[in-house]
């Protein structure tokens, strides 16, 4: 059972995609959730099969939404709470240790 599948990245959210079958194209994506995920803008096309493995995403589950639904929205990652911290210059990170 292999699909050709279309990615898109959402304009709005960094690392939102939305996987639909080519041939379908975005036909069978809801438009409440078209309007939240913005303007698709389409990243690569790729072709799915229960053996293949996928970065971020459960093939099994992937293909299972594009037979039933016609789509599958892969969400970002959750963001850790503690990553703002690498971004501080060190002066800041060593103002609350001890003398």
């Amino acid at each position: 059972m292999k699909r050709i599948c279309s990615i898109y990245k959402s304009p709005r959210r960094r690392e939102m995609y939305l996987y639909v079958e080519r041939k379908d194209a975005l036909a069978r994506v809801p438009e409440a959730l078209l309007a939240a995920f913005g303007a698709p803008q389409h990243a690569f096309d790729l072709v799915l099969s229960p053996e293949r493995t996928l970065a971020r995403e459960d093939i099994h589950k992937v293909l299972e939404n594009l037979g039933k639904q016609g789509y599958h929205l892969q969400m970002p990652p959750p963001e850790e709470e503690d990553d703002y911290i690498e971004h501080l210059p060190d002066e800041l990170l060593r103002m609350n240790d001890p003398l």
